[in-house]
């Protein structure tokens, strides 16, 4: 097989199918093995980390650094390479793969269906109401829309110390108060992320502990100049030294764990859907909610029949178009109560390849204009990794 070939069948897997392993090779089972692992009452090391003589841990989850951009990224991260190269491991995120519903999943240890943060923007039941999470403060109650308890609530109950490091300006944002509550929060800038990280760990010798850390810039530049592109691969460098400063200063009996919420990937424009643009798209729907890869549509009483039929005939290849309850069935979104429901749309029309359902009226106009996105069940989109490394020496 020529080289052409391997690069092109190497691409190709990209595409295929990945179902989230909830319960067993996911990103929700990353923390429970972390907690498990400092020895934690009522965690399982679900993922087998098995780090013996490590008394604290750190994890850093980097936004957009999906598996298959591991190897695009390591000319411009070489320690990030090194990681992987030395315990390589892939794991896999939710469904739909994006960042409030990875990272509620990550806070709670539970699938999406479960804690109900079900995609980017999700409709509010019993009205016309959608709901943007990474805007969210206040409204609905972050603790009545999200009320499973988080691992940092379960774990510092235990008197483990917990602390999470991020930005400023989501100290007190519902996303937060969903994903993270119950742990000690520490404003940081990405300069002062690393500090923050290592400061929840405590110096060495202090009681074991638990410091989890947020990264977002690989992810923005992804979205708004594409994956590889100039900015993108500044924000690897940048990556790279966030981790060359964490390993440097971890302690003899720490380990850091470094994953991801999604991968990403680039959408050309001749493969998106216009929503806004085709009265047909239209017909029957009454809320367009989920985000370009995953749509949940919300139909008028008694069109659920012909939208599902008609996205699916105007899609054609371009997605799975499907009923709520089939998606249900298949596991995409592990359990869903009854409470969670009517987040999802009476219709779910999901992705393949490059093709995304763009809204630029009914949504933000920037989010029909990004260049790469996520959320659906691709591995290039569900594929993430979980790199393990202890101290340097």
């Amino acid at each position: 097989m020529t080289e052409r070939a391997n690069r092109l069948g190497a691409r190709m897997s990209e595409f295929d199918q990945v179902s989230p392993r909830y319960g067993a090779d996911s990103l929700m089972d990353v923390l429970p093995s972390a907690l498990a692992t400092l020895g934690v009452p009522g965690f399982t090391d679900i993922l087998g980390l098995r780090l013996d003589g490590v008394r604290r841990i750190a994890v850093l989850l980097i936004d957009g650094l999906g598996w298959h951009q591991i190897p695009t990224a390591a000319p411009f991260a070489p320690t990030l390479a090194d990681l992987a190269a030395r315990a390589p491991r892939m794991i896999t995120t939710g469904f739909p793969s994006t960042t409030p519903t990875s990272l509620v999943s990550l806070g709670t240890g539970v699938s999406p269906g479960t804690h109900g943060v079900l995609g980017f923007r999700v409709a509010i039941p019993g009205t016309d109401t959608v709901l943007t999470h990474t805007h969210w403060r206040h409204d609905p109650d972050p603790a009545v829309w999200q009320p499973v308890p988080t691992v940092f609530e379960r774990a510092a109950a235990t008197g483990l110390t917990v602390t999470v490091a991020n930005r400023p300006e989501f100290t007190h944002s519902g996303l937060t108060m969903a994903a993270n509550r119950g742990a000690d929060y520490r404003p940081a800038s990405d300069d002062e992320l690393a500090a923050g990280v290592l400061a929840g760990l405590g110096p060495a010798g202090a009681p074991p502990a638990l410091s989890y850390g947020y990264f977002p810039d690989l992810d923005r530049y992804g979205h708004v100049f594409g994956v590889d592109s100039e900015p993108w691969r500044a924000a690897a460098v940048e990556v790279d030294h966030l981790l060359d400063r964490v390993l440097d200063g971890l302690p003899a009996d720490a380990a850091l764990l470094v994953t991801a919420d999604h991968g990403q990937l680039d959408v050309p424009p001749e493969h998106r859907f216009d929503f806004d643009a085709d009265p047909r798209l239209q017909a029957g729907v009454r809320v367009v909610a989920g985000e370009p890869r995953v749509r949940y549509l919300h139909t008028r009483p008694g069109a659920t029949e012909d939208v599902l039929a008609t996205w699916t005939e105007i899609l054609g290849d371009a997605a799975w178009v499907a009923n709520r309850e089939e998606v249900i069935a298949q596991g995409w979104f592990g359990p869903v109560p009854e409470r969670n429901l009517e987040r999802i749309g009476e219709v779910v029309a999901i992705c393949h390849g490059t093709h995304a359902i763009v809204a630029p009226t009914s949504e933000h106009a920037i989010k029909a204009m990004l260049i790469a996105y996520h959320g659906a069940y691709s591995a290039v989109e569900m594929e993430i990794p979980l790199l393990v490394s202890r101290a340097r020496s």
